[in-house]
């Protein structure tokens, strides 16, 4: 079981450094960056395959070992005779282990033989269980190695060579990419804006679109400065359809088409219409010339829109 848990573990790391080769991809890297990790990991993760197979091969021959002594076992205690195992002959009459054979035994299972375990057993033995001496097998001492040859090449790579990013690259790759994802979520939930959460807007840059937007498309209607014409002025405390910028965003985004103002919902996108509401709010008190006269009701918004006194059109 230990033995399939490594192995298990080594395959959980392949797949991992194969995860973080993609998202180099997707950061952007150079086919040159890619392609030693590449390499490697396919190389890493087929050695890991391997072992996962050799392992499970070996777990199933210690199994049946296990059961064959069971066997065994509760044959003594019953006072039953197995039957007889091939008699030697039989087995040198085998044919001779190939080359291949010979190799794998020797250089990746090496166990040590049955009859041979008293040559490697301790003189002690605790309450009859005696312990034996055994090497390190060899697919450890071989994975070992792949593991010291994998950390140099990395350590080349990554660390000495200067081919691959290091860990501050990575983590500034991280940053900027985060900071991407932001500036988009954050440009989503911008659009979501309406006339029930619409905030008004006080950076400069946000203003100045704002103004920008308001001389092209309401300057016609309510003046360059907003001293009112056609539609009424904007610059003074009156208000036809209520003052503050959930009402000044609720009258830009619907328009009161029995009076001529049209709905720009369909031209300007909510944050568009937002950048607008606020500039407009700028206007307040400004006296540009040739005002038109107050219209409507009369806002403030330090009372929470209480309308105090109305001016006819």
């Amino acid at each position: 079981m230990h033995i399939t848990r490594n192995i298990l573990l080594m395959l959980l790391l392949a797949l991992g450094e194969q995860g973080w080769s993609q998202a180099v991809e997707a950061a952007g890297a150079s086919p040159q960056q890619e392609l030693f990790p590449n390499i490697m990991t396919m190389v890493l993760v087929s050695a890991a395959a391997l072992l996962f197979i050799v392992a499970m091969i070996y777990v199933v021959r210690v199994n049946q070992f296990l059961y064959k002594r069971v066997l065994e076992l509760e044959a003594a205690k019953a006072g039953v005779k197995l039957p007889e195992e091939v008699p030697a002959q039989a087995v040198s009459a085998t044919p001779k282990e190939d080359f291949w054979t010979r190799m794998r035994k020797k250089y990746w299972e090496d166990p040590v033989p049955i009859e041979r375990e008293a040559e490697i057993m301790f003189h002690h033995n605790f309450d009859g269980i005696h312990e034996l001496d055994n090497r390190l097998p060899p697919w450890w001492v071989n994975l070992f190695i792949i593991t010291v040859v994998w950390s140099a090449a990395y350590m080349f790579y990554y660390h000495w060579g200067g081919g691959g990013p290091s860990s501050i690259d990575e983590y500034q790759e991280e940053m900027e990419r985060a900071k991407r994802e932001i500036a988009v979520a954050m440009a989503g939930a911008a659009n979501q804006v309406d006339e029930n959460s619409v905030v008004a807007l006080t950076e400069s840059g946000a203003l100045a679109e704002g103004e920008l937007i308001f001389k092209n498309l309401c300057a016609a209607c309510h003046g360059q400065l907003g001293e009112g014409g056609v539609g009424p002025n904007l610059t003074d405390d009156y208000w036809l359809h209520g003052g503050g910028v959930k009402n000044i965003f609720k009258v830009i985004k619907y328009g009161v088409p029995e009076k001529g103002m049209i709905s720009w919902q369909s031209q300007l996108t909510p944050t568009d219409m937002q950048k607008v509401s606020s500039y407009i709010l700028t206007l307040r008190g400004t006296n540009p010339p040739n005002a038109k006269d107050p219209q409507g009701e009369l806002w403030k918004e330090e009372e929470s829109g209480a309308r105090t006194g109305s001016v006819d059109k």
